[in-house]
């Protein structure tokens, strides 16, 4: 089972709706995915919370074995 992009960018955007986004299918897949994720709700926090806030917004989509989404190239920051 795969996953489109958008979808990958609305989940992000429901948790970060201000956030600068940037979705990419590495492989043509719609499983192997970069994601770029710029907001302002990760001023203060370190990149491995940035991180799982991300992965929290994804709502399972990554969940082992069952999870439509096998891999996410993550690379966040906060918004200046």
């Amino acid at each position: 089972m795969a996953i489109e992009g958008h979808e990958i960018e609305n989940l992000i955007r429901k948790a970060f709706p201000s956030a600068s986004i940037k979705v990419d299918d590495l492989a043509g897949d719609g499983n192997h995915y970069s994601a770029t994720v710029i907001a302002k709700e990760f001023q203060g926090l370190t990149r491995i919370k940035q991180h799982q806030l991300v992965y929290a917004a994804l709502r399972g989509k990554m969940d082992g074995p069952n999870g439509v989404l096998h891999a996410l190239a993550l690379t966040t920051k906060p918004m200046e």
